[in-house]
């Protein structure tokens, strides 16, 4: 039996009309053989999750730099909260939980070491620039290989969805559109926990009409945001989007969290030791290009990339903990190293 035909089979039966049915890709930049157990989406979810970008998100800081606590988020347990979050609305909107799975696991992929500051300070140094969400694409489409592989060949779908779920981007998809909301969900929500550990904020610095409309707790936040999907979408033939009063209460707890945590001193005070560090790697790598791995250089032999490229490219990848010990190794004296 064909499981793979089996399952997109069911799909055409059970999922909305406005859902991505696995049969309906658009397919790959290479064509490939189908599997005979899985649908394309699954497939795709099943490489992002094998990647070794994926397992160093788990390394990566998501807000708070080198925190002193096993509890603290990081890249990768957001990536798995946005994940619940993007599955428990999508299957109420009987939207493709595989290909929203998919998107989610590889939205981050891109994302620097030390979090947004690293993004900052990478922006600032390469002379393209730098966003997370084109480079996460680039994760997937180049820097993710093996043997027989460059890059994951991921489908249209997937791509789409991991290059346009932030900002005023917009997904081709709903499942893509949904990542956009998850997203926002999940850290507006865990950051608000993580302030709270690091006695940033209270639970009674929330101003009460938010708390009004949204809850107090970390758990009936999330709640009434899901809520606020599944209504919208039940009123609108299972398009993605957010009532008016919860999609403006959230609004205005995103903006708090910035006025008072993203912006706050304590969260911030490790900024300037980050632009610092990654200067230095940078700068030094234009000196000594020839430091960098060989398998990495190798990687532009099919993708043409200027040394300001292959550089950039190299440091986004490193965790936190790898960018600190290459920093020390190539930059501080021996004897200072301890």
């Amino acid at each position: 039996m064909n499981y793979r035909i089996y399952q997109e089979q069911l799909e055409e039966q059970i999922l909305s009309p406005v859902a991505t049915c696995s049969n309906q890709s658009k397919g790959r930049k290479k064509e490939e053989k189908p599997c005979d157990i899985r649908t394309v989406f699954q497939r795709d979810r099943d490489r992002i999750l094998h990647s070794k970008s994926f397992r160093r998100l788990k390394h990566k800081t998501q807000v708070f730099i080198a925190p002193e606590g096993d509890h603290y988020r990081t890249r990768l347990t957001h990536t798995l909260e946005v994940s619940q979050i993007a599955r428990t609305i999508g299957k109420a909107l009987r939207l493709n939980e595989d290909l929203i799975e998919a998107i989610a696991l590889g939205h981050d992929l891109g994302h620097t070491p030390f979090g947004h500051t690293g993004e900052f300070v990478l922006n600032q140094l390469h002379k393209g620039g730098f966003k997370h969400y084109k480079q996460s694409l680039r994760v997937v489409d180049i820097l993710e290989h093996n043997g027989k592989r460059q890059g994951l060949n991921l489908t249209f779908e997937v791509r789409d969805g991991i290059v346009n779920h932030t900002g005023e981007r917009k997904a081709n998809t709903e499942e893509g559109s949904l990542i956009k909301f998850a997203d926002r969900i999940a850290y507006i929500n865990h950051d608000i926990d993580d302030a709270q550990r690091a006695g940033i904020i209270s639970a009674e610095d929330i101003p009460k009409e938010i708390i009004e409309i949204l809850g107090k707790t970390h758990s009936e936040r999330i709640n009434s945001m899901i809520h606020g999907m599944i209504e919208y979408g039940e009123k609108n033939g299972g398009k993605v989007g957010m009532v008016p009063e919860i999609e403006n209460a959230t609004n205005q707890l995103r903006q708090f969290m910035f006025e008072n945590v993203y912006y706050n001193p304590t969260a911030k005070s490790e900024d300037d030791k980050v632009a610092r560090l990654l200067e230095d790697l940078y700068k030094y790598y234009l000196k000594h290009f020839e430091s960098l791995p060989k398998e990495h250089i190798d990687l532009y032999k099919k993708y043409p990339g200027t040394e300001d490229d292959i550089i950039c490219d190299y440091i986004a990848g490193m965790t936190d903990r790898f960018a600190v010990t290459t920093w020390k190794n190539l930059v501080l004296p021996k004897y200072w190293k301890g």
